[in-house]
Order: C-alpha cells, then structure tokens, then sequence
C-alpha cells in the first residue's frame, strides 16, 4: 500500500487554502453609498421644526465579497403633542457606515428656554418659543463627520417666533422677531438613483401667537415638512428623503413625523447582489458597468459575489 508524506510545505498550503475559503481574505471591490437618516419629528402648537435626516454621499468604498453587512434604513422621528419633545430620526447604516437621524423639534414653554432648544442630530431640531428670548436649535453632524453631514436648526426670534430645522445643506430659519417662524434648511442632492434627488430638508416652524403678524414656516427642500398655520398640524417629512417634520400651529394638536430615510448602493456588474429577509429593497441595471440597490425600509444583511 502506498504510503503519502505530508511535509510542512503541503500543510501550509492547505492551511492557506482553507483561510482564502474561510472569508479571510476575500476579494475586494469598490462601492458608491449613498446614506439617508430618518428625519426628526416635531412637536404641535407653536414649536421648531424637526430636523432632517443625515446625509452621506460617500464613493469608491472598499467591501469584500461573500461577506455579510448589515443594512438598516432608518424610520422617521415621531410627532408628539404639543407639552412632549418630538422624536429624533433614526440612523441609515451600511456595514460600519452610517449617517445620523435628525434632531427632534423643540417644545413650547416657559422661560429660560432650555427646555425649549432643538435636538441635536444629522440636522438639528429648530427652537420652540418661551415667552422670552434664548431657544436655539438643536446642532447639527452630529456623527462629526468631514464633508458635514446636515447643519443646526434656526433659533426662535424674539420671545414668540419658531425656529426651522436644520437640512442637510443649509441651517434652519430663525424666528422673526414675534412674527413669521423659521423654514426649514435646505436639503443636499444625490444623483446616485440615476437622477437628482434632494434629501433631507428640514421641518419649517409652526405658527405662533394668532393675535400677532405670525406665519409657519415653510419646508426645506427634500421633504421637510411645512410648519402648520392658525389650529393646523404640521406636515410629516416625506417618506424616503429623511424630511424634518413640520411644527404644529397655534391651536394645532401634533407637529409632523419625520420622513424615513434611505440607502442607495452601487455596484460593479461583475458582481451579485444577495438581500436578506428584513428589507425592502429593488436593483435597477446594469447600465454603464454597474448595478444599483435601493433600500426603502427594514433592516437585515446582504452580501456580494
């Protein structure tokens, strides 16, 4: 019977082999994300607008293939009445990337005022008012990202003006000095979907007291919600573009939701998709060399081969 030597060479061949198969040292391969927070809620009767989501537009990232990732989309802050703080957006995630939901509107109240200060988050929550002066939006990257990934909600203006919340490319209105509430800030474009697409705009403020001059503000661009006039809600973020919700108007009953965000990913066509259970997603392609995944909503792993 023959006799087969195994020599040290041919173990760590083997070795080496069985790593390579294990996922050690999987091929690598490049991705384009495009990352969407959810957008914060706001708060009703007289309050700040929410915040829009974070927004990251990242390129040439480096994955591996036959390797599990985590993705989630994150869900839009929640409304509240008018005496609780709005809830801020939740985070967009792709692997260990992220982007950071946006900041909640702040209340109306009594003085100082703090009480009164939007939420800090990807974009930050614009100011309640107080009855006296000293509410300020709520700051914005909160993620300390580098380019910034949304900026600060407005102030109120005066003792009785509303800010607006921060979007992903401008800061939020401040109140006018007892008169019209801050907009929202404008949002941040992408053309990762294959078109333009403004995201994450922030909510405008809501209307303060009826026997002064006073209007809502308006919604920022990429589906911030408008603030709510005389005994009106505010308007919910737009679903999909991490949009801050509106405030609630004088006499109004709930600010707006925060809209949910998104994740967009692109790919090389040499490579495949694999979504797990958990998320709502569509690929459109190939076209130009490579495929596009977008995620809609849920949270689950998905993986390249």
């Amino acid at each position: 019977m023959a006799v087969i030597k195994l020599t040290e060479s041919s173990i760590r061949t083997k070795r080496t082999y069985t790593s390579f198969r294990a996922g050690s040292a999987f091929p690598t391969f490049n991705l384009d994300i495009l990352l969407v927070a959810g957008g914060g809620g706001a708060p009703g009767t007289q309050v700040g607008g929410g915040g829009g989501g974070g927004f990251r537009n990242l390129t040439t990232q480096s994955f591996s293939t036959n390797t599990d990732y985590t993705v989630t989309v994150g869900a839009g802050g929640a409304r509240n009445q008018s005496s609780a703080v709005a809830g801020n957006g939740s985070n967009s995630v792709f692997g260990s990337l992220f982007s950071t939901g946006g900041g909640g509107g702040g209340v109306s109240g009594s003085c100082p005022g703090s009480a009164n200060d939007g939420a800090a988050g990807g974009s930050g929550g614009g100011s309640g008012d107080s009855g006296c002066s000293g509410g300020s939006g709520g700051p914005g990257n909160a993620g300390g990202f580098t380019p910034v990934e949304g900026y600060a909600g407005g102030a109120m203006g005066g003792t009785t003006a509303n800010g607006g919340g921060g979007g992903a490319g401008a800061v939020g209105g401040n109140g006018s000095s007892n008169a019209a509430s801050g907009a929202g800030g404008a949002g941040a474009a992408s053309s990762l979907s294959g078109s333009s697409v403004t995201y994450a705009g922030g909510g405008g403020g809501g209307q303060t007291y009826l026997q002064v001059a006073s209007s809502a503000g308006a919604g920022g661009s990429g589906g911030g919600g408008a603030g709510g006039n005389s005994n009106a809600n505010g308007t919910d973020g737009t679903t999909n573009l991490g949009g801050g919700g509106g405030g609630g108007g004088r006499g109004g009953t709930n600010g707006g939701s925060g809209g949910s965000g998104i994740v967009i990913v692109k790919y090389p066509s040499t490579r495949t998709i694999s979504v797990g259970g958990g998320l709502t997603s569509s690929t459109s392609g190939p076209s130009g060399g490579f495929y596009t995944t977008t995620f809609t909503a849920g949270t689950g792993t998905v993986s390249f081969v």
